[in-house]
């Protein structure tokens, strides 16, 4: 059945009136069942009552891979990579220059990913040994890879050295020489970026401009030419360009403005001791997570940016660096959505006013939480929910998805509207969770972090597999399997 055939249907539910326990935000929906626009990726649709992504059907992803599942649209991670890219090169095109994007591996990265991304022709960022380990399993030339982090190992240092990483960006002082020492030892030139802080903290549609940043990555703008160089002193090293980095989820291109402009005027100030061939502008490029996120086009974005660094240059006098970026989460975030199974529900009265009044917020409980999901709980993120198994007549009720945790912040969605009649057994499907959901998963509550489904034309993979009961006692060094009573029934398939 067409979403538009569930909207006719039910508009013959009752009227649902606001809950005063909702943020000023959220809307009462015409229809509980219908999917926001820009918050799902591309192919997921309701084939009869029930969702579909890439041609699979919930349910059969339910009973193959069981719940919590995270699902990956790779159709739509393939395709909004290839418009990433698209969107810069032809953006700085017709400024007289070229564009290097970047996937930021930190949001999520597999082997698959990486080769999604490889194919795509982007680069790759890559923050620690790991993720530089998956990059060169996946097969991507390490020319292709950019290497990150603040406080790198000695070990790490060397091992991106001596497998040829494109690109080391340089966090601090000390790490000039430690990039410099392994080069030597590995007879080659390293090429490095300095990461540098413009001072400009940018979130959604608002950016703060200052004079210093108090954060552990980069280094001061002021102290940049003395750290350039350093760099240059050393014939193992061969510097590339600047780096910053202005924040996450930003809506609009303000912030890359300002911060461009402060950085363009101190690469001008260094092209008069040598080259600087790039001028890396980091990521940040934000996503829908509610029906109130409005997130600019990446389009928009790349001309916006575009136009700031060409009218700096011109202004400076200066030729257009080639620019790279690091997009993730506008790349995977909303290619993924997470599967849940409704476990309990249970409503709670709410006083919400001095004189006593109460409202009532249903807490609807899922057989995952902050251990596949930590954003909530870490920065009070919010998110979207649907009954994926079905639809349903009942008019909207308030309600907030908790996870299975012992932690009162285990909370999955904190404010939606769902059918009324909301039931044990109902699969809830979570849009946009592509990004830093998977990657910063954890075993809480010794539960194994679920398994990550890739879908496509009506196929569906595990393209990393879920952990089970005795993949966690497995770690335990005191576990003793021979000792061990038995699982009163084989449960161990899913932690």
């Amino acid at each position: 059945m067409a979403d538009s055939d569930v909207a006719a249907r039910s508009a013959n539910a009752p009227a649902a009136a606001p809950n005063p326990l909702a943020p000023s935000w959220l809307r009462v929906p015409a229809d509980a069942n219908a999917l926001a626009p820009g918050l799902w990726s591309r192919t997921v649709r309701r084939d009869g009552d029930a969702l579909s992504v890439g041609g699979v059907p919930v349910g059969e992803l339910a009973e193959r891979f069981g719940t919590p599942l995270y699902v990956v649209d790779e159709e739509d991670a393939r395709s909004r990579a290839a418009e990433v890219r698209t969107a810069f090169e032809r953006a700085f095109a017709d400024i007289g220059t070229a564009a290097k994007v970047y996937y930021a591996g930190k949001a999520f990265l597999s082997v698959e990913v990486a080769r999604w991304m490889d194919a795509a022709g982007l680069f790759i960022d890559v923050c620690s040994g790991g993720e530089l380990a998956v990059a060169l399993a996946a097969g991507v030339d390490p020319e292709r890879l950019g290497f990150h982090g603040n406080n790198k190992s000695l070990a790490e240092i060397d091992r991106a050295v001596s497998v040829g990483v494109g690109a080391i960006v340089i966090d601090s002082i000390q790490e000039i020489d430690r990039v410099a020492a392994a080069a030597e030892r590995h007879g080659v030139v390293q090429s490095v970026r300095l990461r540098v802080n413009s001072g400009v903290h940018a979130h959604t549609h608002a950016f703060l401009a200052t004079s210093h940043e108090d954060q552990k990555f980069g280094i001061a703008l002021e102290h940049a030419v003395d750290a350039v160089g350093r760099i240059r002193s050393h014939p193992s090293l061969a510097f590339r360009g600047l780096h910053c980095h202005i924040g996450s989820q930003i809506f609009g291109a303000d912030g890359f403005a300002e911060s461009a402009a402060r950085l363009l005027s101190l690469h001008a100030q260094l092209l008069e001791g040598g080259d600087v061939p790039e001028l890396n502008l980091g990521g940040g490029f934000g996503i829908a997570y509610t029906s109130a996120d409005d997130p600019a086009p990446i389009d928009e974005l790349a001309h916006r940016i575009a136009e700031t660094v060409a009218a700096g240059c011109e202004q400076l006098g200066i030729p257009a660096p080639v620019v790279a970026f690091e997009p993730g989460r506008s790349i995977i975030g909303t290619a993924g959505l997470t599967l849940y199974t409704v476990g309990t529900t249970k409503d709670v009265p709410v006083a919400f006013q001095d004189d006593g009044e109460t409202a009532v917020r249903r807490y609807v409980s899922v057989d995952g939480g902050m251990s596949d999901n930590a954003r909530p709980a870490l920065y009070e993120a919010e998110y979207s929910a649907r009954i994926a198994n079905r639809t349903s007549t009942a008019a909207p009720a308030l309600v907030r998805v908790a996870g299975k945790h012992c932690e009162s912040g285990d909370i999955v969605v904190n404010a939606e509207y769902l059918p009324g009649d909301v039931t044990p057994g109902d699969l809830l499907a979570v849009p946009a969770t592509g990004a830093y959901c998977w990657s910063l998963a954890s075993n809480y509550n010794f539960l194994g972090r679920p398994p990550v489904v890739a879908v496509r034309d009506g196929d569906a993979r595990v393209i990393v597999r879920g952990e089970t009961i005795d993949d966690l006692l497995a770690r335990d060094a005191a576990y003793d399997p021979a000792a061990a009573r038995p699982l009163a029934s084989k449960e161990s398939d899913r932690a």
